[in-house]
């Protein structure tokens, strides 16, 4: 039998260092919202410290597309580089204008504009790198591994502050994004991708109305995760103990982990699964409501993790499918868009909630993964009537 997996994907020529090096790149991702929010809390108040994370991540959600898009119509190495360079600029400037508050929300925003979109290339590239059979588990793992970003991120932040003070944060994260795009270009496989000659269309991917339901069902998902940390937040304000936060979206993140590598084994399955894991994602975020004890709800947190890394593999591979010719990078620009504009509505909505009540925190995400099922659903139905008026079976 052919190996699979985990194992058959990583023994792949290259993988381990495109995929290394677009981990070390994708850091400041976790990283970055943190340093931002210690350097300006050294003069600022606490809203005005997360209006300069806003506008950093503003500038994100922005900027992956179009930057997607140019990778679509070129190459992968010179767009990161220039991104890259551009972001560090920003960083730059924000660790050492002053303490004046226009220019930290332009370094911010520049920052936040130049992000180089790396998840989306290296999703672009699994095709290359291993068989068609592998695909999915690559994309699973690559999902999965993500996890570790958002662990290790803030600490390499807290210890770079701890060691050179507050800008050595914004320092560090820069130096990160431009180690992982150097590695990332060293691989043949990336210097060697070029976009595909395609029709275009100023709407790239989105023209098509099953991929734009795609992406309208990862907002909601991506709200669904946003609102965890706020309202884990208000959890642990309410138990006496802040520190809980961290534990706890630890535990989350462990969780994805877990799910992700779990998911590497499983077969692809068809389009009949993407609304059945966003049944699933939705399931594990109900008993949040009990709002129980600290060492329940850390088990109850990590549970709510299993689903997403195979939700987003099913998510990924539909778009893949669903997205024009010549437009791959993009698509996958606009789901990360997407899950990005989610999580910040999310947290929003959220604040307001846990306001009124510790338990209301934990509604929203139920509630609005059930609009995300609609939308696989729909999507699944159109992927389904296509196969079968093709003679797939």
């Amino acid at each position: 039998m052919p190996e699979s997996g985990i194992r058959a994907v990583l023994r792949a020529p290259q993988v381990l260092l495109v995929l290394a090096a677009s981990q070390v790149g994708r850091l400041p991702l976790a990283s970055a919202p943190l340093a931002l929010l210690i350097h300006a809390r050294q003069e600022r108040s606490l809203a005005l410290a997360g209006i300069i994370v806003a506008v950093y991540t503003a500038g994100m959600a922005v900027s992956a597309p179009l930057l997607a898009r140019t990778v679509d119509r070129w190459r992968q190495p010179p767009v990161l580089w220039g991104s890259a360079a551009l972001s560090a600029c920003g960083f730059v400037l924000v660790a050492y204008g002053g303490d004046r508050l226009p220019v930290a929300l332009v370094g911010a925003v520049v920052a936040g504009l130049g992000t180089p979109p790396l998840e989306a290339c290296l999703r672009a590239l699994w095709p290359a790198l291993v068989p068609p059979a592998l695909v999915p588990a690559a994309y699973t793992l690559d999902i999965a591994v993500q996890e570790i970003i958002f662990v290790v991120g803030p600490l390499i932040t807290l210890a770079a502050v701890a060691l050179a003070g507050p800008a050595a944060g914004l320092l560090a994260a820069a130096a990160l994004q431009l180690a992982g795009v150097a590695a990332f270009t060293l691989a043949p496989a990336v210097r060697q991708w070029h976009g595909m000659p395609a029709h275009r269309h100023w709407a790239g991917p989105l023209r098509v109305r099953h991929f734009a339901l795609l992406v309208g069902g990862i907002v909601c998902v991506g709200a669904a995760v946003g609102s965890l940390p706020v309202a884990l937040t208000g959890y642990a304000e309410a138990a006496g103990d802040r520190s809980l936060t961290g534990w706890l979206l630890a535990a989350q993140a462990g969780g994805a982990l877990i799910g992700g590598l779990l998911y590497t084994r499983a077969t692809p399955g068809d389009a009949r699964r993407l609304p059945l894991l966003a049944v699933a994602f939705v399931i594990g975020y109900v008993p949040l409501l009990l709002t129980p004890s600290a060492g329940v709800m850390a088990v109850l947190v990590a549970v709510s993790g299993l689903a997403l890394p195979p939700l987003l593999t099913a998510v990924f591979l539909a778009a893949d499918r669903l997205a024009p010719s010549g437009t791959a990078v993009e698509a996958f620009a606009w789901i990360m868009t997407a899950f990005t504009v989610g999580s910040a509505l999310g947290a929003a909505l959220t604040g307001t909630l846990v306001g009124m009540q510790i338990r209301y925190g934990f509604l929203l995400a139920p509630v609005i993964s059930l609009v995300a099922v609609l939308a696989m659903a729909l999507v699944s139905r159109e992927r389904v009537a296509t196969a079968r008026a093709a003679g797939i079976r």
